[in-house]
């Protein structure tokens, strides 16, 4: 799969002949990009990264800091190597660790992130777990944004989401991307 903008432009990552991941496809990765407009001189926390191809685009439009989380050690080492041959090796953080583990580290370090992007594995209910750990709004800034890609198969829009409102939802095929904003405005915007 190729980076479809910025300075990696045209940039190729690879996923691993029988991988168990599911790359976030061009279209939904090119029009979720074009949803939140720029990312320049944002945080990124990219969660269940996989490849990371999703983080490792938002680097490549101009994003500060990307955090990438995945807890399968080979995936965390490759995704690691390609941001340092990408040349964002300065902008990236790599968590080898599951999610909750992940966001309790960042909890603890009093991290927030611009942008929240989470592509857990599909009808595990991963979704709205996901969902449920940001609901007090500590991880985002002022104005942050948590995107969470699922399955239409789950859903996400019912639900005291806390501090969270549903903003959008877009359909992709048998993708659904869910845009949630913080309802109140009392945090910092400083990002980690």
């Amino acid at each position: 799969m190729r980076i479809s903008g910025g300075e990696a432009k045209g940039r190729i990552v690879r996923i691993p002949a029988g991988s168990r991941f599911r790359p976030t496809t061009d279209l939904v990765r090119e029009s979720l990009f074009n949803i939140i407009k720029s990312v320049a001189d944002k945080s990124f926390l990219d969660l269940f990264a996989g490849s990371g191809l999703v983080g490792l685009e938002a680097l490549s439009r101009g994003a500060r800091l990307a955090v990438f989380v995945e807890k399968d050690a080979k995936a965390a080492e490759e995704l690691g190597r390609v941001a340092e041959l990408f040349g964002f090796d300065k902008k990236k953080e790599v968590m080898h660790s599951p999610v909750g583990r992940a966001l309790a580290v960042l909890l603890r370090r009093r991290s927030s992130f611009d942008i929240v992007f989470a592509d857990p594995p599909y009808n595990e209910g991963l979704a709205a777990e996901t969902i449920r750990f940001f609901k007090d709004g500590d991880l985002m800034a002022h104005g942050g944004v948590l995107i969470v890609q699922h399955s239409v198969r789950e859903r996400v829009g019912e639900g005291d989401w806390g501090s969270l409102l549903l903003t959008d939802q877009r359909r992709y095929g048998e993708t659904v991307l869910s845009f949630f904003g913080k309802s109140d405005a009392g945090d910092d915007s400083s990002g980690q």
